[in-house]
């Protein structure tokens, strides 16, 4: 769980994304993180590039944690990032979605 002092940590505004991005989930309607997906990013040193291996059922959130990751690394670190994808349709999704 999320301690009570770290509950801002749910907001994706709060993990210091460009106003572009943030704008973009929250047009999607993505305005905040489920417990779990905060505690995987409060992981350990996952942020500054440390591996994570994560589990959770079809259409949980997995995604969202990946993509924050990746964001954040390449925001801040200004290189490249490979995202691989299972299908080809997603992949076409994710680029359309990620420009």
């Amino acid at each position: 769980n999320v301690p009570e002092d770290q509950a801002d940590k749910l907001l994706l505004a709060s993990w210091g994304l460009p106003k572009a991005v943030l704008d973009k989930y929250h047009s999607l309607g993505v305005v905040q993180m489920f417990e779990w997906q905060a505690e995987c990013l409060m992981l350990g040193q996952v942020l500054e590039g440390k591996n994570l291996v994560y589990s959770a059922p079809t259409s949980a959130g997995k995604t969202l944690v990946a993509e924050l990751l990746i964001l954040k690394r390449v925001l801040e670190t200004h290189k490249k990032a490979l995202l691989i994808l299972p299908f080809v349709s997603v992949a076409k999704e994710k680029k359309c979605y990620l420009q």
